[in-house]
């Protein structure tokens, strides 16, 4: 699968975003995917194995614990298609920097006073 595949389950979308926060034991990521999805463990450890076989994980063993981490290296290819387009919103993300400071230094002014 390629990352398009991957990221376009919503299971694996938010098991990659919880994982992006701090590596978790497996029944931790079920705790959550079943609260938020309504779905079993078997279903939530079968979307663990995909984002592990094709490198979106790493487990590791803590005695009887599974520990899950993620492994951005294939969002990478993400990255590279988003290249592209890019353009279209850096100026803007800009432009919003630009009046976010103003208003800091506004505020600090009327402080000041």
């Amino acid at each position: 699968m390629n990352a398009f595949d991957i990221l376009h389950d919503p299971v694996r979308r938010r098991i990659l975003e919880l994982l992006a926060e701090t590596d978790l034991a497996s029944g931790a990521i079920v705790d959550v995917i079943a609260r938020e999805f309504g779905i079993s463990q078997p279903a939530v450890s079968y979307q663990l194995k995909i984002l592990r076989e094709n490198g979106f994980a790493n487990v590791r063993a803590d005695a009887q614990r599974r520990i899950y981490s993620i492994n951005a290296e294939p969002l990478a290819e993400i990255d590279d298609w988003l290249g592209v387009f890019r353009r279209f919103w850096e100026h803007k993300l800009d432009a919003l920097a630009t009046e976010v400071a103003r208003g800091k230094k506004s505020r600090r002014t009327k402080r000041e006073r």
